[in-house]
């Protein structure tokens, strides 16, 4: 069987929610779906608390915490944004569980999000999860049947 990332263990992603994994073409957002801000997938949320999607640092969280970006040891920027839109929501609806600085393991929880004041606020509550720095990916694998692990990346040396 060919391995498509040699023998150099891959980086493996997690979706920040559990729910329904898409592919990010299928992001109402054109910033996300033409990949100009880098590529990965969404996930459709059915819980309420974002976690880390790997081991790293929180390099950066939003003002309004709809957004936060994780640097892994290798260098990789993972930018996770919760929902559409979400920024004009100036903060309502998103509770900061922890600081920039951070270093946390895969699954340590980062934002807390009312999803139903989301929805009620007219905003599509789903998830991109993207690399914001391509430049560092040799090969990316994308699975959309299994939340704990949606990516694995083969990071270039």
């Amino acid at each position: 069987m060919f391995n498509l990332f040699g023998k150099s263990k891959p980086l493996s992603i997690r979706a920040p929610f559990e729910g329904k994994i898409v592919d990010i073409t299928n992001v109402s957002d054109q910033a996300f779906s033409s990949k100009m801000i880098g590529d990965g997938v969404a996930v459709k949320p059915d819980s309420n608390i974002a976690v880390a999607p790997c081991d790293g640092t929180v390099t950066q969280i939003f003002p309004t915490n709809h957004a936060f970006v994780l640097t892994t040891k290798e260098g990789l920027e993972i930018l996770v944004h919760i929902g559409i839109n979400t920024v004009k929501l100036k903060g309502e609806g998103f509770k900061r569980l922890i600081e920039v600085g951070s270093e946390v393991k895969k699954g340590v929880g980062i934002i807390e999000v009312d999803l139903a004041y989301i929805e009620a606020s007219g905003k599509d509550t789903i998830t991109p999860i993207i690399i914001t720095n391509m430049d560092k990916v040799e090969s990316m694998e994308k699975n959309f049947n299994n939340e704990k692990e949606v990516l694995k990346i083969k990071v270039k040396k």
